[in-house]
């Protein structure tokens, strides 16, 4: 199992690579898009970067749920619903969510994701992938 420090350096070295950012600039607190400059073309990018950086599988939406934001169930004027809040925060477990959930204007969730959320996002993966004990290989 990778160390913290481990994974923080590969997520560094895969949002350096993806943002054409510098190495400083990539910190745990660092927003993806506020401070790094990602784009939502990007965060497919970045998926592909993790999976193949960690052995992991990242299926779409996983990571960033957009689809979320685009449910009229969960969207009203600009805002996620209560519902919509509840299903980010059952589908983002990784992701701080209580100051945007005083004002959840959907526009500003994307300021939202930081360095360390990818971070622990990556943790959850492999810690879940870690039990089966099994080479991906043998994984079907």
């Amino acid at each position: 199992m990778l160390t913290r420090e481990e994974i923080f350096e590969k997520v560094r070295q895969v949002l350096m690579e993806a943002l054409a950012v510098d190495a400083d600039q990539v910190r745990p607190e660092a927003t993806l898009v506020g401070d790094l400059g990602a784009e939502s073309i990007d965060m497919l990018d970045i998926a592909f970067r993790l999976e193949k950086a960690f052995g992991i599988k990242i299926p779409r939406g996983e990571l960033f749920p957009e689809d979320i934001f685009t449910n009229q169930e969960y969207v009203q004027d600009g805002k996620l619903t209560p519902a919509g809040l509840e299903e980010l925060r059952r589908r983002m477990p990784y992701t701080n969510l209580e100051e945007f959930a005083k004002n959840p204007v959907v526009q500003d969730f994307a300021n939202l994701l930081t360095v360390e959320d990818i971070c622990r996002f990556v943790e959850r993966k492999l810690a879940l992938a870690q039990p089966a004990g099994l080479s991906e290989a043998g994984m079907g």
